[in-house]
């Protein structure tokens, strides 16, 4: 028989992950913007990622029409816009991170099938957050379909991330970050460390063998 507190908030399976009635499992993470670089680090893989393609779609025609001499030069200039924009990309990220007071609020929700980052606008704070996350976790259904609608509202982007569809999973648990990658979808679903371990091995758990997750029994 269920509990008082499972009867008002749902199922709580570790610090801060709830499994609402609705059989989907919600959290809220805060991110410290400037303690953990996860984001800046990757703004820096997307933007070299594109200097590397640019370099070879310019690179390769120079190579057959004025020879590999002409390859040094592009580099070089490749390398000056690099130097440029690296700086500035952590002076745009301090500022992005000033504006939203230092901290990134996400809320996650996640089933058997996917999962989903939702980021939620600036001026949301933890515990308004944390009100939704309780009202979404309680079994009267109208209070339920009122938290989902005004978190929806709410948010800025949502990132879903079918499992069926995940090509890799690489975990950082020093950064709190499971990276869950499809084709052409990104996601990057964020954990403290008490909840770290459910979160990941319930991803990896329903994510195809060959994207990391685990051989299921037959």
């Amino acid at each position: 028989m269920a509990s008082g507190n499972e009867r008002l908030e749902g199922k709580k399976v570790s610090e801060n992950v709830y499994l609402c009635p609705d059989g989907i499992y919600r959290w809220v993470y805060e991110f410290p913007m400037v303690k953990n670089p996860t984001i800046l680090i990757t703004v820096w893989k997307v933007l070299l990622v594109s200097c590397a393609i640019c370099l070879v779609l310019v690179g390769v025609p120079l190579l057959f029409t004025d020879g590999p001499e002409s390859l040094l030069g592009l580099g070089k200039g490749f390398g000056a816009a690099l130097l440029v924009l690296l700086p500035l990309s952590i002076l745009g990220y301090l500022l992005v991170a000033a504006a939203y007071g230092g901290k990134y609020m996400v809320l996650f929700e996640m089933d058997e099938t996917k999962v989903r980052h939702i980021q939620m606008e600036k001026q949301v704070k933890k515990a308004q957050a944390m009100g939704w996350l309780t009202a979404m976790a309680g079994l009267a259904a109208g209070n339920l379909s009122a938290a989902g609608s005004g978190l929806l509202a709410s948010s800025k982007s949502v990132s879903t991330s079918v499992f069926a569809d995940v090509k890799q999973v690489k975990a950082d648990r020093a950064m709190h970050v499971i990276r869950v990658n499809q084709l052409l979808e990104h996601n990057q679903v964020y954990a403290n460390g008490a909840d770290f371990d459910f979160v990941l091995n319930y991803i990896l758990d329903r994510v195809p063998e060959a994207a990391g997750g685990r051989k299921k029994d037959a």
